[in-house]
């Protein structure tokens, strides 16, 4: 499959777009006055530990603290083991991506220890961050440091090599580990990472030499200064775009910032010279998004509703705690059999959910209503279907069988924000809940609001009502017999002044 890496650049923000077969698949964006911070290596300072949860809050500098989960904690570290000790479970087909973050413990508790036994306060530790503060919470840390390479990720806290679970031959598998055995430090672990796959020794000193010495590095500064501090900051996203996503399939890429050009051509020359002649200045006259169509494909991917070429669509809804995707027929009725329309319907929206839910960048738990099916060999065609679909996508998916009530359970790697966090706010008319009162209903609760001042025994003599225009059409055409009847039984004057600026679900009272 032929990938392009597409890449935005100015004063404000990075864009990276992933390409396959000219469709995008992958948007990754980076505002530079926002920057992430997810990969980057502190020092801190442990300032409170809530036993009750088992997390502790760290100061790393940032505005708010950091969070850490005992499961998250290098224990032959707090314990002071020998280097050659210090092994931790790491799954075989597990691979650390640094372009990506976790959304749960990243180590489960093995070990039982408290973490009270591990920390206290004012204690100073070195931690990575592994997800960005999102809303009202900290970022989310770890003490097991990984510094990712090109070929390897280096874990300095573990004495295991690893094999990325997208490397499937177990021969190749074998290989590599052989490879990377011979080259091992003492101390320390590695992740070979899927872009190694047919790379022989050579490759893999690089990566080792340089990942060991930058980690000495980094030991050695937080000897000599005070926490908190930041130790090491990670690239940004389009050095990572490179490093991450640059792999056999990728043909090109094209930047349209001449300076960062430059700059990716002498990393390239430094870290990775077999793709320096794929990196191209794009001097088109239209913008680069506008040129490969990602700037339309970005807005469609804002909106609720995906139309499927059949005629049917899928509607996605996500909330707090879970996405929800629904499957419609809409405009497709067939042909004759019923099972087949919904067979063909159910099908097609596969396809379109697993687009969606990668180019969205949607992880968590999500909820796939599918249009009910009557026969088990339609819904095995279906799961068969979604599991081979998602074979593509980079996060890791676990996926349940279809209920009887043709719901699919999934959870799908959260690696960062959705598009929708990143590029929208909730609205301020419906405080993302995505309605409003109807100025109907607005209406009935201003009149309400007047009935109970006017019901009071000590009640006022005059009313006045701020409201929006659009209500205050609505008051005084369709309910002003309402208000004058008010006005006679309570002996109150009522009077509705607009008010442009007003929330169109929101009122003012004024009473004297």
């Amino acid at each position: 499959m032929s990938s392009n890496i597409i890449i935005n650049s100015n004063l404000r923000e990075i864009r990276v777009a992933l390409m396959e077969n000219n469709q995008l698949v992958e948007l990754f964006i980076e505002h530079k006055a926002n920057k992430g911070v997810v990969g980057n290596v502190y020092k801190g300072v442990v300032t409170k530990i809530l036993p009750g949860m088992q997390v502790a809050f760290v100061n790393v500098g940032l505005e708010k603290a950091g969070f850490l989960y005992v499961g998250d904690i290098d224990v032959a570290d707090m314990l002071g083991l020998d280097p050659e000790e210090k092994i931790v479970s790491v799954d075989d087909d597990e691979e650390i991506e640094p372009i990506e973050e976790s959304d749960k413990p990243l180590r489960s508790n093995h070990h039982h220890i408290p973490i009270q036994d591990l920390l206290t306060e004012g204690q100073e530790i070195i931690i990575q961050v592994a997800k960005n503060p999102l809303g009202t919470k900290g970022p989310r840390i770890t003490s097991f440091v990984t510094l990712p390479g090109r070929n390897l990720v280096y874990m300095p806290t573990t004495n295991q090599i690893s094999v990325s679970r997208r490397i499937e031959d177990e021969a190749e598998k074998e290989r590599l580990k052989n490879i990377v055995m011979d080259l091992k430090k003492p101390a320390g672990g590695y992740i070979v990472r899927t872009a190694s796959q047919g790379m022989e020794k050579s490759d893999f000193e690089g990566d080792v030499n340089f990942l060991n010495r930058l980690w000495t590095n980094l030991k050695c500064k937080s000897e000599n200064v005070g926490a908190p501090a930041l130790l090491y900051e990670d690239l940004n996203l389009i050095f990572r775009s490179i490093r991450d996503l640059f792999d056999q399939g990728v043909q090109r890429l094209a930047i349209d910032n001449e300076r960062d050009y430059k700059t990716c051509l002498e990393f390239c020359s430094t870290y990775l010279p077999h793709v320096a002649d794929k990196i191209e200045l794009y001097q088109g006259a239209a913008p680069i998004f506008d040129h490969y169509g990602i700037e339309i494909e970005i807005n469609r991917a804002l909106d609720r509703k995906v139309w499927l070429k059949s005629g049917g669509y899928i509607s996605i809804d996500q909330t707090e705690a879970l996405v929800a995707v629904d499957v419609n027929t809409g405009k497709y009725v067939g042909h004759s059999d019923p099972e087949e329309t919904i067979l063909k319907t159910n099908l097609e929206a596969v396809k379109e959910i697993v687009y969606q839910l990668r180019l969205r960048n949607i992880g968590g738990l999500i909820i796939v209503d599918f249009i009910d099916m009557t026969k088990e060999e339609s819904k095995e065609a279906v799961s068969s279907a979604l599991s081979l679909a998602l074979k593509s996508d980079r996060s890791r998916t676990n996926i349940l069988k279809i209920s009887e009530l043709g719901l699919v359970e999934m959870t799908r790697k959260r690696v960062r924000e959705s598009l929708s966090q990143t590029l929208c706010d909730p609205c301020d008319y419906c405080e993302g809940k995505g309605f409003i009162k109807s100025p109907t209903t607005i209406c009935y609760d201003i009149i309400r609001s007047i009935e109970r001042i006017g019901a009071n025994p000590m009640g006022k003599k005059s009313v006045e009502v701020e409201v929006h225009p659009y209500i205050y059409d609505l008051l005084v055409e369709e309910e002003s017999a309402s208000l004058q009847e008010m006005e006679n039984q309570y002996g109150v004057h009522i009077a509705v002044t607009v008010n442009a600026k007003l929330h169109q679900g929101k009122y003012k009272l004024h009473a004297d």
